[in-house]
C-alpha cells in the first residue's frame, strides 16, 4: 500500500512540474482566431397527414366500429326513425299526424343533399405537379413531409448547398446575425420565425492551410431553427427545399451529421 501511495505522489508531482514548465504552458496557451457564423435551418412543416399503413387502417376501422356500436343516436337519426314509424302507421290507415309536427324538409331530403354535395366536392391531390416534375424549388411538393431550406454558398473556392449562414459582424450577437443572414440571402418577401435566442446546434471546421495563413484558423457555426410562415424566397438566391433523404444527398457529410443531431426524424413528426 505504501509503495502505491508513493507512486501516486510521485506521479502528481511530475504532472505539477510539467504544468509549471514554461515550454508546456506556451503550447497549451496557443489561441487560434475563428470566424463565428450563424446559420438557420428553416423548415416548412407538413401540410397534410402521411398515408396510413395497412395496420393503421385496420386499427382505425376497429375504433370506428367500436364507437358506432357504443354511441347514441343523434338528432338526425332519431328523426329518420320517427319518420319511418309514421310511414308504417300511415300504411295501416292510422292518421295520427299533427300539423304542428309536420316537417317541411324530410330527413331523407337532407341526406340526398349531403350526398350530392359530397359527390361534387373535389379533394386536392396528394401528389402535385411539383412532385411529378421534381421541382425542388417549390413548396408545393412532398406535402406530407417536412422540407428544409438550403441555399448555394461559396466556401473557399467551392460551392456547397448549406442552410443559410453568414459571418458575425462587429457589434452583433449571434441571434442578430441569424436575422441578418436570412434577410440578406432569402430577401424581404419571405416570413420566417426563428425559435428562441439560443442556438440549438454547433459545428466547427478548420480552414485549408492557405486560408489559415491569413490569420483565421477556421469557422465555428451556431445553428438556429426557423419555421417557414409564408412568402417566397428571393429569385436572386439559388435555393432548394429538401426532405430528409434529399438533405443527406446534398449537404456535405460532416455538416449533415451535425445538423441531423437536432432535426426531428420524419417518422416521429406529429404536427
Amino acid at each position: 500500500m505504501f509503495k502505491q501511495s508513493l507512486k501516486l505522489w510521485t506521479s502528481v508531482n511530475h504532472i505539477s512540474s510539467l504544468l509549471k514548465c514554461p515550454t508546456y504552458c506556451t503550447q497549451t496557451n496557443v489561441k487560434h482566431k475563428w470566424d463565428l457564423l450563424s446559420a438557420v435551418c428553416v423548415e416548412r412543416h407538413p401540410l397534410i397527414s402521411t398515408p396510413k399503413s395497412k395496420i393503421e387502417e385496420a386499427y382505425q376501422d376497429l375504433l370506428n366500429q367500436i364507437e358506432f356500436e357504443q354511441s347514441f343516436l343523434c338528432d338526425h337519426e332519431l328523426k329518420i326513425q320517427a319518420e319511418l314509424e309514421t310511414k308504417e302507421k300511415l300504411k295501416k290507415g292510422l292518421n295520427i299526424l299533427d300539423p304542428d309536427d309536420v316537417s317541411i324538409e324530410k330527413a331523407s331530403d337532407i341526406e340526398d343533399k349531403g350526398d350530392a354535395e359530397l359527390e361534387a366536392f373535389k379533394f386536392s391531390p396528394r401528389i402535385t405537379e411539383a412532385d411529378t416534375k421534381n421541382i425542388q424549388t417549390s413548396l408545393e411538393r412532398k406535402l406530407d413531409k417536412p422540407l428544409l431550406l438550403v441555399v448555394q454558398q461559396q466556401v473557399g473556392d467551392k460551392l456547397f448547398w448549406l442552410p443559410p449562414q453568414g459571418v458575425r459582424q462587429e457589434g452583433e450577437n449571434m441571434r442578430q446575425t441569424a436575422d441578418r443572414v436570412l434577410k440578406t440571402l432569402c430577401g424581404d418577401n419571405v416570413n420566417i420565425k426563428i425559435y428562441g435566442n439560443a442556438p440549438v446546434g454547433f459545428y466547427k471546421y478548420a480552414y485549408p492551410r492557405p486560408m489559415r495563413e491569413t490569420g483565421k484558423f477556421g469557422a465555428k457555426i451556431f445553428y438556429y431553427i426557423g419555421k417557414y410562415i409564408d412568402g417566397e424566397v428571393s429569385n436572386t438566391a439559388k435555393y432548394l427545399w429538401l426532405d430528409r433523404q434529399e438533405l443527406a444527398d446534398n449537404l456535405p457529410k460532416p455538416i449533415h451529421k451535425s445538423v441531423s443531431k437536432f432535426l426531428i426524424p420524419e417518422q416521429t413528426l406529429d404536427y
